[in-house]
């Protein structure tokens, strides 16, 4: 790879090139951290703590369950649908090293999303939390599933405190709806058949899959983006070179992790991240509950949280945070939507480090840039292009844009994803002479900086999560008293943007909450649209085509929104 602009800007510590292929795969990695850093802390939940021998032997079992128990082979793909508990990394780490594919499932997921997503996978065991087990009940039939295992909240607290807990979610706090799935396995029963046999270590390589991570891709229903242990090996190792310039030392970080595990930005920045550091990580099952997350907070010299705006903002907003112990922080790591200015800046007046943004995607598994964490970092930016990595803006046309001049931006390097599962028409859709097309418009600086100015995509963003219009029509126009249905994004200051419906009746008599019930039912919360209006008509072009542009163009003439 030529000298680009932004190697001159790296800070002094990181190479132009790494060596991607140190690991051939994320079990050889995974193992190589077990070694290193055995009797290191390395999860912690609900005060519950586990050393990397203590999870190296609980994945161990787990690995051997898979095999022995349940006969699976190389590739089948496994679903984990569960918060951030101890379980999550065990199974998630017993799956990877027993060369299995991993789907991590959002436990929020209505009937109809857990379903499209577990057969478009081809799943064959699932473990689910038995908080989200009567929504698999009822799909259950309908899919390719041969093996539930189920778990409970405080099963690997372990004791009477683990017993407690589970009385308490259950039977006080009723957030267990009744389900009957008679031939499920406990995922602790699971553990315990399977540390009767000897895990021994299959070969895996660099370009077998490691994950079937999902997404929306560009249009419509969420799609497989297929991540390979090298990808994955690539950019942990691309993410660890950026990260020890700013200070950071194996064996002595401690990790905030409230993003959940099943999206892309934790599981690699912090879980398989915390791991191939041996740094300590402190899951945060239920950010939602400030006051909780904040008294956790109070409990920890953490040295970093990751996070998105949305969250955050809610931490400056909560009036404990600023009394936390930020001694030994070294920066906040900000992904998945943009950093607001104002978010970042009070962020460095209330803990004294920067809010260092970065930018990925699923497909690239999923860091692009990240800015210096050497305090040269430019605010409003996303930084530089991390090492093995190549980034242009392309116009329609696919010729690069001038320097400072808009255009699409588009990545190679070792971690852009294998293409999407079964899908090689949207493959071919978002790669072009080797590069990939994600979508978002960029300018890049003199220095090699890149700033999002815009996305080309329809998608909309709503708190570091895609939300696409069409999934989003499909379900408002089965509503038997709509004829048409456009959805839009409209700014939102919490959440960066919210869904507007704007809906053309078939009955009069149909009125906003109906709408937003009907999707509430079928949708998962944040992709239930905010805000809706009625038109007599929606603009077309000459073909019949919906205009989201001009409906959007329409609604910001006529509604105000505050944070527009």
């Amino acid at each position: 790879m030529k000298k680009a602009p932004w190697h001159a800007h790296y800070p002094k510590e990181v190479p132009q090139q790494i060596d991607s292929t140190e690991y051939e795969s994320l079990a050889e990695l995974l193992n190589d951290g077990f070694e290193k850093f055995g009797n290191y802390p390395a999860f912690e939940n609900m005060g519950k703590a586990m050393t990397f021998n203590e999870l190296k032997i609980a994945s161990d079992s787990f690995a051997a369950y898979l095999i022995h128990d349940l006969g699976l082979n190389r590739g089948d793909k496994v679903a984990i649908q569960m918060p951030n508990l101890l379980q999550y990394p065990v199974v998630l780490f017993g799956a990877l090293r027993a060369g299995m594919t991993v789907v991590n499932v959002n436990p929020l997921y209505t009937s109809s999303e857990l379903k499209h997503q577990l057969n478009d996978a081809d799943a064959k065991v699932i473990i689910v939390l038995v908080n989200f087990a009567s929504i698999l009940e009822g799909i259950l039939s309908e899919t390719k599933l041969k093996h539930v295992l189920v778990t409970h909240i405080g099963d690997m607290i372990g004791g009477i405190k683990g017993s407690l807990i589970n009385f308490a979610v259950k039977y006080v706090k009723k957030m267990v709806p009744s389900f009957s799935l008679p031939k499920a396995t406990a995922l602790m029963k699971a553990l315990k058949l399977g540390a009767n046999h000897d895990f021994i270590q299959p070969p895996i390589k660099s370009s077998d899959l490691a994950f079937l991570q999902y997404t929306g891709g560009t249009t419509g229903v969420s799609k497989g983006a297929m991540l390979s242990h090298g990808n994955l090996v690539a950019n942990l190792l691309q993410v660890n070179a950026w990260m020890k310039s700013g200070g950071l030392k194996e064996g002595a970080e401690v990790y905030i992790t409230a993003l959940p595990i099943y999206h892309i930005f934790a599981l690699v920045a912090n879980v398989l991240g915390s791991v191939s550091s041996g740094s300590q990580n402190i899951l945060i099952t239920n950010p939602r509950d400030m006051d909780g997350f904040v008294k956790e907070l109070k409990k920890h010299k953490f040295t970093i949280l990751s996070g998105v705006n949305t969250l955050f903002n809610g931490l400056l907003n909560h009036p404990e945070f600023k009394n936390c112990d930020f001694s030994k922080l070294r920066f906040g790591f900000g992904g998945g939507m943009a950093v607001q200015n104002s978010v970042a800046e009070k962020w460095l007046e209330v803990t004294g480090t920067p809010l260092a943004e970065g930018y990925g995607l699923t497909e690239t598994s999923p860091v692009l840039t990240i800015n210096p964490l050497d305090g040269r970092h430019k605010m409003g930016t996303i930084g530089l292009p991390i090492s093995n990595t190549e980034i242009k803006n392309f116009d329609d046309d696919f010729v690069e844009v001038a320097v400072g001049d808009p255009g699409e931006l588009c990545a190679k390097g070792p971690q852009v994803m294998q293409g999407y599962y079964n899908r090689p028409e949207e493959t071919a859709n978002v790669m072009q002479e080797g590069w990939f097309k994600t979508g978002d418009v960029a300018i890049m600086d003199e220095e090699g900086f890149f700033k999002i100015v815009d996305r080309k995509k329809e998608m909309i963003l709503v708190s570091g999560f895609n939300v696409y219009p069409n999934e989003i029509e499909n379900v408002i126009s089965s509503h038997p008293k709509v004829l048409e249905v456009g959805v839009i994004g409209v700014p939102d200051p919490k959440s960066t943007e919210a869904v507007k419906a704007v809906v053309v009746k078939k009955d009069e008599t149909l009125n906003e909450a109906e709408i937003i019930a009907y999707c509430k039912e079928k949708l998962t919360g944040y992709k239930c649209p905010r805000h809706v209006s009625f038109i007599s008509e929606l603009p077309k072009s000459n073909v019949g085509k919906i205009l989201r542009r001009i409906i959007k163009e329409d609604d910001l003439k006529t509604h105000t929104y505050e944070g527009s």
